[in-house]
C-alpha cells in the first residue's frame, strides 16, 4: 500500500462518540456483531480512566469509488439513514461499548462471562477511584437496569434507582461523565456542601472526569481511493471477529523474544495430565494454567517485599488478573510452571477423594486455579489428615456457598494467603470459609448439573458411601467410567406426573439420586413400591438388601414403599442439608415449607438422565 493512502492523527473520545451518535462514523455491514460482555467494558473503562492506551482505532474516509454497506453503531438508532464520512475497520468492540457505556443514555444491553444477557449501568466508585492503591477496575460496577441489586432469592441487597442514593454511595454514573454538572450540583446540594465532599468530587473530577474528556485515541485514517482489495486485506489482518487477543498469545510473543516457545512448553505440561487418572484436568486452559503460575508468582514478589522490610501496605499485592499475567516474567513463568503442574496432580487426586472424577461433575472449573496453587505452596503440609479436612470444608463452603461462579480472580487472591495461613496454623478460618452460606430453599432450584451445587451433592452422596441398588457396589472409580452412572430420578417422572405433582419439586435434587444404567432401566416409569420389589428379584436378593442400598442414598426405602412422595421428599431434603452442612461445617437450620411457588424458576429445565 502506498504511503500516501492513509494518515495518522488523534481524535478527543468525546469527538468520537458524538459521531457515531449522529451517524458521520458507521460500521462496514460486512463488521460481526458486537459481542463484548460486561467485564471488558470494565476493563476497557478502568484503562480509560487511567490515561493507559487501549489500541489504536482504524478508520476507512467514505466517497470513493469503492462503497460498502454500512450500518450504524449498535445503539445510535438516530444515524439510521444518515450517509457516513468514514467507516470503522478496527475498533469496532471498543467504540460501541464506550458508546452505550457513556453516550447513549439508555441501560446498556450486553452478555455476562456466561453469555447471558444482561442489561445496565455502568458506575465508578468515587472513593475507590482515588485509592492509590486500590483495583481500577474493581471500582467500576455495573448495575442491574433498574439500579437495584437483588440476591438470587430477588431481595434486595442494594438500591441505587434516585440520585440522592447515588450521592450517598458515593457511586458517579459514567453516562454522566460527558454532561456531569448537573449530578456535580446534586451532589455538593446532598452534601449540603460540606468542604470534606466537595474536595473528594474536586479530586474525582480532576483525576476521573478529566481523563474521560481529555482521551485521545491514536487513528489510522485510509482514503477514500484505497481499492476494495486493499480495505479487504487491512481488515483480514487488524480484525479477528472481535475477540481480543488472550494473555497466553500476548505472552507467547513477549517470551519469543527470548527463545522460548510458550505454546510448545503448555503442550509439554499438559502431557504431564493426559493419563486417564487425570481426567478430572482435561479442561484446564492454558489461561487457567498462567493464572495459577501467576498467583505464587505474586505471591513470592510479596513474600519477598516481607522479608525485605517492606511496610505492609506497600507490599505487592496477590493477584492474577489479566493486567497481573501480563507482567508475569519469563524467569517467573519457568520457576513456577513445573510447581503448578504438580499442584494440579495433587488437585485432581484431591477432588477424586472427593469423589469427582470427571469434569462433567466438576462443579467450578475455576475452583481447580487457587486449589492447585494450595497444593503448590503446601506441598507435604497439605498430605497429613488435619490439612485434608480443612481443605475439604474450604472446598465445599465455595461449592455450596456458590462462591466461584462469577468473577473470582479477587477471590482467588485470598485464598491462596488465607488457606495455606490457616492449614501452617498461622491464620484464622478463610474468609471464603466464612462467608459461605447455604439457604436451604435452594434444594427446590437446583435441577439441572448446569449448578455448582447441584454437583456438590452428587459427589457428597457417592462420598457418602452411595450403593447401587441393583448391584450393591460403591461409586468407585471403576464403576463410575464402566457402569455409565449418572443422575436419576427416585420418584420417576412419569409417576410423578400421573400424581400431578409439581416439576417444580420433582425434578429438584432431592427427588435424584446416582444410578447405574441399568439399575434406571429396571426402575422405568413405575412407582417405588413396584420397582424396588422388581429391583429385588433382578438382583436375587431378598427386600432389606435392598433397603440397605437404598438407604445409603440418604432415601427412606419405607416411605417409598408407601409410595409417600411428600413424606419422603421432608425426609430426603432433611438429610440431604445434613451432608452439606456437615461438609462445609456449618449450623443450617431448614424452616422453609415444600412449596413450588417457594421454588424459583431460574433453573426451569431437567437434564436428567432417564429413559
Amino acid at each position: 500500500m502506498a504511503v500516501d493512502t492513509f494518515g495518522i492523527d488523534k481524535e478527543f473520545l468525546s469527538d468520537l462518540l458524538r459521531e457515531v451518535g449522529d451517524g458521520r462514523t458507521q460500521l462496514p455491514e460486512f463488521q460481526r456483531g458486537w459481542v463484548w460482555p460486561d467485564r471488558n467494558i470494565s476493563s476497557l473503562l478502568a484503562s480509560i480512566s487511567l490515561g493507559y492506551p487501549v489500541g489504536t482505532l482504524m478508520m476507512l474516509k467514505t466517497g470513493g469509488d469503492v462503497r460498502f454497506k454500512q450500518r450504524p453503531v449498535e445503539g445510535a438508532t438516530q444515524a439510521t439513514g444518515v450517509e457516513p464520512e468514514r467507516l470503522i475497520l478496527d475498533g469496532q468492540q471498543r467504540m460501541t461499548s464506550l458508546f452505550q457505556a457513556l453516550k447513549l443514555g439508555l441501560p446498556l444491553q450486553t452478555q455476562d462471562v456466561r453469555k447471558h444477557p444482561v442489561s445496565g449501568w455502568f458506575y465508578i466508585d468515587m472513593r475507590q477511584a482515588l485509592d492509590v492503591n486500590g483495583d481500577r477496575e474493581e471500582a467500576i460496577r455495573f448495575l442491574p437496569a433498574d439500579r437495584v441489586v437483588r440476591n438470587f432469592r430477588r431481595e434486595v441487597i442494594e438500591d441505587y434507582s434516585t440520585p440522592d442514593r447515588e450521592y450517598e454511595a458515593h457511586l458517579f454514573p459514567l453516562a454522566k461523565v460527558f454532561d456531569h454538572e448537573d449530578w456535580m450540583m446534586g451532589f455538593q446540594r446532598y452534601w449540603n456542601y460540606d468542604q470534606g465532599e466537595i474536595k473528594l468530587w474536586n479530586a474525582f473530577q480532576s483525576t476521573i472526569i478529566k481523563r474521560f474528556d481529555t482521551y485521545q485515541f491514536p487513528i489510522i485514517e485510509l482514503d477514500k481511493g484505497v481499492p476494495r482489495q486493499a480495505v479487504c486485506q487491512v481488515f483480514e489482518k487488524v480484525n479477528t471477529g472481535g475477540v481480543t487477543l488472550t494473555v497466553f498469545e500476548l505472552l507467547t510473543a513477549t517470551y519469543a523474544a527470548d527463545e522460548f516457545d510458550l505454546r510448545d512448553h503448555w503442550k509439554q505440561c499438559r502431557k504431564e495430565w493426559s493419563g486417564p487418572e487425570y481426567r478430572i484436568l482435561r479442561e484446564v486452559s492454558n489461561t487457567d494454567f498462567l493464572q495459577a503460575i501467576t498467583l505464587l508468582a505474586t505471591d513470592a514478589r510479596r513474600d519477598a517485599g516481607r522479608k525485605n522490610g517492606v511496610e505492609e501496605d506497600r507490599l505487592p499485592r496477590i493477584g492474577c488478573k489479566r493486567a497481573d499475567m501480563l507482567v508475569l516474567t519469563l524467569p517467573e513463568y519457568e520457576r513456577f510452571a513445573p510447581v503448578i503442574v504438580n499442584g494440579l496432580k495433587a488437585a485432581a487426586r484431591f477432588l477424586h477423594r472427593q469423589y469427582i472424577f470427571d469434569t462433567k461433575f466438576l462443579p467450578y472449573g475455576t475452583q481447580l486455579i487457587p486449589l492447585a496453587a494450595i497444593f503448590a505452596v503446601l506441598g507435604a503440609d497439605a498430605e497429613n489428615a488435619g490439612a485434608q479436612q480443612k481443605l475439604a470444608r474450604w472446598y465445599w463452603c465455595g461449592v455450596f456457598g456458590e462462591l466461584y461462579g462469577g468473577t473470582t480472580e479477587t477471590r482467588f487472591s485470598r485464598d491462596l494467603p488465607d488457606v495455606v495461613a490457616w492449614i501452617r496454623g498461622s491464620g484464622t478460618e478463610p474468609r471464603t470459609v466464612a462467608e459461605a452460606q447455604f439457604v436451604p430453599g435452594r434444594l427446590l432450584t437446583l435441577r439441572t448439573r448446569n449448578s455448582a451445587a447441584y454437583k456438590g451433592i452428587y459427589a457428597l452422596l457417592m462420598k457418602a458411601g452411595a450403593l447401587d441398588w441393583r448391584t450393591g457396589e460403591a461409586s468407585t472409580i471403576t464403576n463410575y467410567f464402566d457402569e455409565a452412572i449418572d443422575i436419576h430420578h427416585i420418584f420417576p417422572k412419569a409417576w410423578c406426573e400421573t400424581q400431578k405433582i409439581d416439576s417444580k419439586i420433582y425434578n429438584s435434587i432431592v427427588n435424584k439420586t446416582p444410578l447405574t444404567a441399568r439399575t434406571n432401566r429396571v426402575i422405568g416409569g413405575r412407582a417405588p413400591s413396584e420397582y424396588l420389589s422388581r429391583l429385588a428379584n433382578s438382583a436375587g436378593v431378598d427386600n432389606a438388601t435392598i433397603d440397605a442400598h437404598v438407604t445409603s442414598h440418604l432415601a427412606e426405602p419405607q416411605l417409598m414403599r408407601e409410595d409417600d412422595f411428600d413424606a419422603f421428599f421432608r425426609d430426603r431434603k432433611r438429610a440431604l442439608l445434613g451432608e452439606i452442612a456437615d461438609a462445609m461445617g456449618k449450623v443450617i437450620e431448614d424452616t422453609e415449607d415444600m412449596k413450588p411457588e417457594a421454588a424459583d424458576t431460574f433453573e426451569v429445565d431437567d437434564d436428567t438422565d432417564d429413559l
